[in-house]
């Protein structure tokens, strides 16, 4: 494989949308290095040019081999309480864009709620009034899966065909969500 000048390490780096520090991680390389490198600063061995051009490359492809659920859960989860009304879940999800939420009794996963799902409870006779007033307790869903963010993404998408989404938690706290949107972005 023929490779660029060592100064086109910062440009395709930039183009993959890829930090420093990400690069560093995935390529053994560390991250100072890197800096030194792309300012031209220090004049980097073939291997080390080698290693971060084949990092970069395999980034470019998507080497799903290597993604963990940390790299692409999005931050920030959205919950709702067991103890809340389905009318706080069905406003929360109206405000967020979101369709589905995780539903926690304190910070542990304990089920899910989802706009089908209250389709679903209307459609059986349910009158809004009835819904609106009843705990998410009652009508929750099965709990999304949760995975450590150090699990691979080939397990994450095998999860996801009979799960609408997974949590991914560090150390028992949940620190992100993927679903099928955050599986699209990959694409």
């Amino acid at each position: 494989m023929r490779f660029p000048p060592a100064e086109d390490i910062r440009k395709l780096r930039k183009v993959l949308d890829v930090t420093q520090a990400e690069l560093a991680k995935r390529s053994g390389i560390s991250q100072s290095a890197i800096a030194k490198i792309e300012r031209g600063s220090i004049s980097p061995s073939y291997d080390t040019v080698i290693r971060l051009f084949e990092t970069l490359d395999n980034l470019s492809k998507g080497e799903e081999g290597n993604r963990t659920a940390a790299d692409v859960a999005s931050k920030g989860v959205v919950t709702v309480q067991c103890t809340e009304k389905v009318r706080a879940a069905s406003d929360l999800m109206k405000t967020t864009g979101f369709s589905q939420l995780p539903v926690l009794k304190g910070d542990v996963p304990v089920g899910s709620i989802s706009e089908r799902t209250i389709l679903e409870l209307i459609r059986q006779g349910k009158t809004m009034d009835e819904l609106s007033e009843t705990s998410v307790a009652r009508v929750m869903g099965e709990m999304f899966p949760v995975v450590n963010e150090s699990t691979p993404m080939d397990t994450v998408t095998a999860l996801m065909t009979n799960a609408n989404a997974v949590l991914v938690a560090r150390k028992g706290k949940l620190v992100g969500v993927i679903t099928s949107a955050d599986l699209l972005k990959l694409i």
